[in-house]
């Protein structure tokens, strides 16, 4: 099977405050105004774990009735600890980004508990932008275009 694009672009707009957009599709993104921002938006980081979450409660939808499990309700919660120390360059030792994310599901279902684990294990070994995360993305070198 062949490889499937996806593509997306962003765009400062003033300030920190930017525009992503994919599709037919935008969000605007900004930082708290304790790190510099208008908070008109998520940042990057939290639109990240919401990445994810969302994810996998998609992928756990889709493997719920392919395996005829019952489910009312999913809700997937993520905690990611980042030390702000690697992406000031205040400790060349720290990576700048996430370094740990917790998660919780919290589904509803008649299921027994086995099934609904099992289902949960699925979502960990399924679920495409919890597996970029898990076993990371290769990121080429970026193309720079200077425009007038």
């Amino acid at each position: 099977m062949a490889l499937k694009t996806y593509t997306a672009k962003s765009e400062l707009i003033e300030g920190l405050k930017v525009r992503a957009s994919a599709r037919d599709f935008s969000i605007i993104l900004d930082e708290p105004q304790e790190q510099g921002g208008t908070n008109a938006g998520m940042n990057p980081i939290e639109l990240a774990l919401c990445s994810v979450c969302a994810c996998q409660t998609i992928t756990a939808a889709i493997f719920a009735d392919f395996y005829g499990i019952p489910v009312d309700d999913i809700k997937v919660e993520a905690e990611g600890r980042m030390d702000s120390d690697g992406f000031s360059g205040m400790d060349p030792d720290v990576r700048p980004g996430l370094q740990k994310i917790h998660f919780r599901f919290i589904i509803k279902s008649k299921a027994p508990k086995v099934q609904v684990e099992e289902l949960v294990k699925a979502v960990e070994r399924m679920c495409p932008v919890g597996d970029s995360f898990r076993h990371g993305v290769e990121l080429e070198a970026p193309e720079l275009i200077l425009s007038e």
